[in-house]
């Protein structure tokens, strides 16, 4: 996190001759390391590696944007936390459409707080699953994002994201189907979730200035 934080704010630092953009439709490309919560089995026995979510978007001249876009990320089995040790992880991949509003405050900085909604297939695969087990549930996940410009076409953004992947997560879920590892059903409860830290690069088709003489 501390790495992703000065990498931006450098950015930030980096873009102070950057004209302003006037969004319309664009592109983003963020990649970033999910961290589990919310589900106490979940949180501690799955690590998170990797997050993954490309999207396009079309914004209003009153910042209100729509968008669709994919979202991939990698939960991997700690297998410390689990006896016998096995190996494997969750694989999530969901389709959504994207509803936001972006706002640049000044010419090199921004904010877009929104919501992604989809579907969600994960494929959760380990030792003692014979090939896979896939599970079909809701996705959404909330965010906010805190962009720096580098041109009239192209912008950095750092985003804060809570997905929520719809599916209860047990330890049969990763193949182990004769104990509980001292959970209560109270502690498998609660759908899985996660707390994300991406970083993102947005292109801006339209390349505007955002002046009077658009």
């Amino acid at each position: 996190m501390k790495f992703s934080l000065i990498l931006f704010f450098s950015l930030v630092m980096s873009s102070f001759n950057a004209q302003a953009i006037n969004p319309d439709d664009s592109f983003t490309f963020e990649l970033g390391l999910p961290n589990a919560t919310n589900n106490k089995a979940y949180r501690s026995i799955m690590q998170g590696l990797v997050c993954i979510s490309p999207s396009y978007q079309y914004a209003l001249k009153n910042g209100i944007s729509f968008g669709i876009g994919l979202h991939y990320s990698y939960f991997a089995i700690n297998e410390f936390r689990v006896q016998p040790k096995i190996f494997g992880g969750i694989h999530s991949a969901a389709a959504f459409l994207k509803l936001g509003h972006e706002k640049f405050w000044t010419e090199r900085f921004g904010t877009e707080i929104g919501c992604k909604i989809g579907y969600l297939n994960s494929f959760a695969v380990s030792d003692s699953i014979k090939n896979y087990r896939r599970t079909e549930a809701t996705f959404v996940e909330p965010f906010i994002s805190f962009i720096a410009t580098s041109s009239v076409n192209s912008s950095y953004r750092f985003t804060i994201g809570f997905p929520f992947y719809g599916y209860r997560f047990t330890p049969e879920t990763i193949g182990i189907l004769d104990s509980s590892m001292g959970y209560s059903s109270a502690d498998f409860s609660k759908i899985s979730s996660a707390f994300t830290i991406s970083f993102g690069y947005t292109f801006y088709f339209n390349g505007k200035k955002n002046t009077d003489d658009d």
